[in-house]
């Protein structure tokens, strides 16, 4: 009779699946590590953005030059000069790189289209000059300055400048504009003298709307200051009315905001053709407006002018201190 062997069952090994332990901590660091690294990407995204464009317009820049010229295979180089070639005549202390100006309609004569590549005095410098120069009315609060890129503006409030509903200056804003002339003198930066109104209806024997009424204003300061020395061909006339207001006109305080005469001064200047010539312009100029201002203090006894040893002039209320 045959003989069976009994059956014999497998032991299962406990440890066959312990593997899957191993692999899921290697997983979860896995994770762990490119959660991190997404993160860092996120907050780098903007330095990397800016890196990447400059490296690429370097790039671009280098290939346009060696495919311009033919160069840089002969061991002349990739440059033509040792100075990049640029649009921009750089003048004074600024730095400016191929930076062009606001871009206006076209017009009859330089200022009315600013498309200028002459810099002027830099806008930061004359900011700080014009804040000594008015430094009072800025804190009645009767002026104020304003900056950006393209412009340095003084705004002055109508209330200083003019009686209500005249274009005819006081004697209080031919003083303001006295003391702003060392300063606009210095340089030949354009300029553009801007009337503001709020918009109360006016029509009389002189002015028949709020339009003449500001490019009236502003025409009285701009010829204030032509006869003060400054060079007519820096400057224009705007006039905005009551279409441009910076306040509410709805209560009394935003309506004398809003009506006020603005000298703004522009990046750009007067380009100088003959150095000698245009010496010779500003001494005479200069020498000009000293004498008119001589002869204004002559009239009004309360004014002083101080010709300084630099060559300056000093206006003042006060006599000269021993």
């Amino acid at each position: 009779m045959p003989r069976f062997k009994p059956f014999k069952q497998t032991e299962q090994n406990d440890n066959t699946h312990r593997w899957l332990v191993s692999y899921a901590d290697y997983m979860t660091l896995m994770f762990a590590l490119f959660v991190v690294m997404y993160a860092m990407a996120i907050i780098e995204e903007e330095k990397f953005s800016v890196l990447s464009d400059t490296i690429s317009h370097v790039f671009k820049t280098t290939d346009q030059f060696s495919k311009g010229t033919g160069k840089g295979v002969s061991g002349e180089g990739i440059l033509t000069s040792n100075e990049p070639k640029v649009d921009s005549q750089l003048h004074g202390i600024s730095i400016v790189n191929e930076e062009k100006g606001p871009e206006l309609v076209d017009g009859r004569g330089e200022l009315s289209n600013l498309q200028q590549k002459y810099l002027g005095q830099p806008l930061d410098a004359l900011e700080e000059e014009l804040k000594k120069a008015i430094s009072d009315e800025i804190e009645a609060g009767q002026a104020q300055l304003e900056k950006d890129m393209n412009w340095l503006t003084i705004e002055l409030s109508s209330s200083l400048l003019f009686a209500s509903g005249s274009a005819v200056a006081t004697e209080r804003a031919r003083t303001v504009l006295r003391s702003l002339l060392p300063i606009l003198n210095a340089n030949r930066n354009y300029l553009r003298v801007r009337g503001y109104t709020d918009n109360q209806p006016i029509n009389n024997e002189v002015f028949r709307s709020n339009w003449h009424l500001s490019v009236a204003r502003a025409t009285e300061v701009l010829v204030w200051l032509e006869y003060l020395g400054i060079i007519p061909a820096r400057m224009a006339i705007e006039g905005y009315g009551e279409y441009s207001p910076f306040s509410d006109n709805n209560d009394e305080q935003g309506r004398q905001q809003n009506r006020k005469v603005v000298i703004a001064i522009s990046k750009y200047a007067l380009p100088e053709t003959d150095e000698t010539e245009i010496t010779a312009n500003a001494k005479q100029t200069t020498e000009q407006a000293v004498e008119k201002l001589k002869q204004d203090a002559e009239k009004d006894d309360s004014l002083k002018v101080i010709e300084l040893p630099n060559g300056g002039i000093r206006i003042t209320t006060r006599e000269q201190e021993q």
